[in-house]
């Protein structure tokens, strides 16, 4: 987006050295550039600038209290923007590159700015292991800030198609890896002196932290309007139509949003229907979560009915993600 919010020609770069070179150029000048993680789309922007940062809210229409993820390329660069703890320290160790978040203090060498900090003395900080999103984040050199490349508040994209159905013509380029292989957002873990906190359940399950910290993550302390992580606000991830969670059966009308080998009654009178996994399956029903919502609100049924999804594992984000789709708005 150029001008402070005025339209722009969206372009679709190839994922080869001249579609990352042009992503790269897009950065340097301030623009704004969606490219693909492990987890979803991100929407990028040089998160040293303020001005382009604002460009990312302006773009989004996104909370300004929200604070944004900056992606980085090494546990070393991510070492200058914030202060890294034992227990951080680990976490980077063991998943990253990949869908980890950790929120820090800020580091006195931090060239982040402060709009992107969502005016915080912490930061959030994740190195992504997406070949195409490494190779962007080296060529480019600094921090990307990157929410999610959509609309705030609406449903996270997995595909560049996603990201121009909500944002053509609101940002300069996405860069089109395909479709996002995890399918859910980075798991979002606070490491800020005390005990660590999960503030997002995510692309990475509490399980598999708490077995390299050995302790159990404490739940996050502050949800309302003025989360520390991104994600936190109640209503969001929310598509158009209202959302009823933990469906045993489908009322005539309703797009049914399934898990599992069941039918449920009254699926005969749907409006549209998906399953997240047949085989029940969380890993898959995670990757088609955010897609198969966008496809059910666009068969324009009222409301879409949620099988139950069990909270284990990956299960715990895709439950929260569907009760923040629910919440009212």
């Amino acid at each position: 987006m150029n001008d402070h919010g005025s339209m722009v020609r969206t372009d679709r770069l190839q994922p080869d050295a001249a579609g990352l070179a042009r992503a790269a150029e897009i950065l340097r000048h301030g623009g704004l550039v969606a490219f693909p993680t492990e987890t979803v789309y991100g929407l990028g922007a040089d998160a040293t600038q303020a001005e382009a940062v604002a460009g990312i809210y302006a773009a989004k229409d996104r909370p300004s209290f929200n604070p944004l993820i900056s992606h980085l390329d090494s546990v070393r660069s991510a070492q200058v923007q914030g202060i890294f703890d034992e227990t951080a320290l680990r976490l980077a160790a063991a998943f990253w590159p990949g869908p980890l978040t950790l929120v820090v203090p800020v580091a006195p060498t931090c060239t982040i700015s402060d709009l992107a900090r969502a005016g915080l003395d912490s930061v959030g900080l994740r190195v992504p292991s997406h070949p195409l999103a490494h190779a962007l984040l080296a060529a480019f050199g600094r921090p990307v800030a990157a929410p999610s490349a959509n609309r705030s508040g609406r449903v996270s994209p997995t595909a560049a198609d996603h990201v121009l159905g909500d944002l053509d013509g609101r940002i300069d380029a996405v860069l089109d890896g395909g479709a996002a292989e995890v399918g859910l957002e980075s798991t979002i873990v606070a490491c800020l002196g005390g005990p660590p906190r999960l503030l997002r359940p995510g692309g990475v399950p509490r399980e598999a932290i708490e077995a390299v910290i050995g302790q159990k993550l404490e739940g996050a302390s502050e949800t309302g309007n003025n989360p520390v992580a991104p994600g936190m606000l109640a209503s969001h991830y929310a598509p158009r139509a209202q959302v009823r969670l933990d469906a045993k059966d489908i009322r005539s009308g309703e797009a049914a949003l399934l898990f599992g080998a069941g039918r449920p009654g009254g699926i005969e009178g749907a409006a549209a229907s998906l399953n997240l996994s047949e085989n029940g399956d969380l890993t898959e029903a995670a990757a088609h979560l955010f897609s198969y919502l966008r496809q059910l609100d666009a068969s324009g049924a009222a409301t879409i009915a949620v099988s139950p999804i069990p909270e284990a594992g990956l299960g715990e984000a895709i439950n929260d993600r569907l009760r923040r789709a629910a919440a009212e708005r």
